[in-house]
């Protein structure tokens, strides 16, 4: 297969017109069309087709895109490593982070290391569990920092854990249940505040319920951030299971009560995630000593 003619069509369809790829290609327009045809002959198939005045894509046309995209995905990591190698103290780190670690870890983590490395280029995106491990194994992100528990990460991933992080039950400081010490089956007859389906949270939640033979609480507030959950049970209503990272800051400033569940105890693993078989660049070697430098 010609590579060329992959990357012609790739960038097309990315770039939505022939004219804006030759543009983006610092070739012709004509030797755009030329060599676009040429690789749909050698494909044996067509890639687009028109539609109007534009060209959209054929149905293989969409699935060759999506292998493209994790193609030249690993193409641009390559030359990331490379330039990495010649020139140590430039470059750029991409993080996929689950919601925990991108909240309440990561802004003053890479703060830090940006002040000692002002050429080094930190993104972050948050995402669940999921989309990390897949943007780290698709080659999108250089590390993967989650919150959740071990038995979830891939096979292909090298999981280095940085701490241990408690599950704690919360309530409002004016709630009944504000620092009493009762089962998990009575206060799962309470009406909880959690974050969507899909929380990693919450589903540990679950399967603490589960582990327990007991029926999971009802949710009666579901919110898709962390802190919009928290703001509605330090107002007053329901409860909350949550990091100790995120409430320990709420019970100090008594916005927050801890409730004590008795013989429960539920934890998630902080880890920052690389790729098997594969060694990390320097720049991602060093950001990861940083990270376990940094205090809690």
């Amino acid at each position: 297969m010609n590579l060329h003619g992959l990357r012609i069509f790739y960038t097309v369809l990315q770039k939505g017109s022939i004219t804006k790829a030759a543009s983006a290609l610092h070739i012709s327009q004509p030797a755009v069309s030329s060599q676009l045809k040429s690789f749909e002959l050698e494909i044996g198939m067509p890639l687009f087709e028109k539609k109007g005045r534009t060209l959209a894509p054929t149905q293989l046309g969409k699935d060759l895109a999506h292998k493209a995209d994790t193609l030249f995905a690993v193409e641009r990591n390559i030359e990331t490593f490379l330039d990495d190698c010649i020139h140590a103290r430039a470059g750029s780190i991409r993080i996929a982070a689950t919601y925990l670690p991108a909240y309440f870890l990561l802004p003053r983590w890479a703060g830090s290391f940006k002040s000692s490395h002002p050429y080094i280029n930190v993104s972050i995106h948050t995402s669940n569990s999921k989309e990390a491990f897949t943007q780290l194994t698709q080659y999108k992100a250089d590390i993967a920092m989650y919150a959740g528990i071990p038995k979830d990460r891939p096979d292909e991933i090298i999981w280095d854990e940085l701490f241990t992080d408690e599950l704690w039950f919360v309530v409002a400081p004016s709630h009944p249940l504000a620092g009493k010490k009762m089962s998990l089956t009575e206060l799962t007859s309470e009406p909880f505040v959690m974050r969507e389906e899909g929380s990693t949270t919450r589903a540990r939640l679950y399967a603490l319920c589960q582990a327990n033979q007991i029926a999971p609480p009802t949710i009666a507030l579901e919110f898709t951030g962390l802190n919009e959950a928290i703001s509605a049970v330090s107002a007053g209503f329901g409860v909350n299971f949550v990091s100790s990272l995120v409430a320990s800051d709420y019970i100090k400033r008594g916005l927050l009560a801890r409730v004590d569940v008795e013989d429960i105890t539920a934890v998630n693993k902080i880890a920052i995630c690389t790729r098997k078989n594969e060694q990390p660049s320097k720049l991602v070697q060093k950001f990861v000593a940083h990270c376990k430098e940094m205090p809690l």
